[in-house]
């Protein structure tokens, strides 16, 4: 999820003398430090709940979100709530509503949960269908004063909805953003074809969906398989890395976009994104 227009994703680019970037897709790395988890939110309470307010705070409207998105985000339950049995649902509907055709849900921990360095992971079960847009994603908390990209975007997962195999991992930052963000995706592989990965598609069964950001690298993994790490050069990158500060997440599901499309006759609705659990977990000393 980002906040301009994107077509496509872009592999990896260098970025001129002030910063170095590079794209490694991975089967290992080096060792990582240890981390404790510190917050988590797994969703318990009765069905039509809605989200801890403790935790989540919701995006409400429909203008688009910079990405021509068609959905009317709101804060009702029949969009956003628990289903009382442990899982939070996101579920766009095809329906007239606030001068849109589809309704949804974007919800997020600014100013109630903002983190920097340590490990962010949720267990997703993800929608399906042409011009559907689930994500997991977070963005600097100085978001409202420096703007995007300068706060810096790191998509831990997001999914176009006729791609049910796929899904990308994302860093978005000062001359990387959009269409040249860097980029990287993780493909699965029904059973049916060994070597699989047990529930592909990715609307078929839950999947925990993770990154860690250390100082000078950030590393993305499905299921505890790491697909993509993207490193900072050691020499100095002053602020063009920004991915050392406080983030806030998101979870929300789009229709349609710049990324994905609009629905066609093949989409049906409702979709929904089921939430397992969000968890943080902080770097030990």
């Amino acid at each position: 999820m980002r906040r301009d227009p994107r077509s496509s994703p872009q592999g990896a680019a260098l970025l001129g003398a002030a910063l170095v970037l590079s794209l490694v897709l991975v089967a290992c790395t080096a060792q990582s430090p240890s981390y404790t988890l510190v917050w988590q939110d797994n969703f318990d309470g009765p069905a039509g709940a809605p989200p801890d307010p403790n935790y989540w705070t919701f995006d409400v409207g429909g203008g688009g979100w910079g990405n021509a998105q068609l959905e009317f985000d709101t804060a009702r339950p029949q969009n956003v709530s628990l289903d009382g049995q442990g899982h939070l649902a996101i579920t766009a509907l095809k329906e007239a509503y606030q001068g849109r055709d589809y309704t949804s849900a974007r919800i997020v921990t600014r100013g109630l949960f903002e983190q920097s360095l340590g490990k962010y992971e949720a267990r997703i079960r993800l929608p399906v269908g042409q011009g559907i847009w689930p994500a997991f994603w977070m963005l600097g908390a100085n978001y409202e004063s420096v703007g995007w990209p300068t706060c810096g975007e790191i998509d831990i997962m997001e999914e176009r909805g006729q791609e049910p195999s796929v899904v990308n991992g994302s860093l978005h930052g000062p001359g990387y953003s959009g269409g040249s963000a860097l980029t990287a995706p993780y493909v699965c592989q029904p059973c049916s074809n060994p070597p699989c990965t047990p529930g592909c598609p990715f609307d078929t069964d839950f999947h925990v969906f993770a990154v860690q950001v250390e100082t000078d690298r950030v590393t993305f993994a499905v299921d505890g398989s790491i697909y993509e790490q993207v490193a900072r050069d050691q020499q100095d990158a002053g602020t063009a890395w920004p991915f050392n500060q406080n983030f806030f997440l998101i979870l929300n599901v789009a229709v349609g976009g710049t990324y994905v499309g609009a629905p066609d006759v093949t989409t049906t609705f409702p979709q929904t994104m089921l939430v397992d659990y969000v968890r943080y977990y902080k770097p030990d000393p």
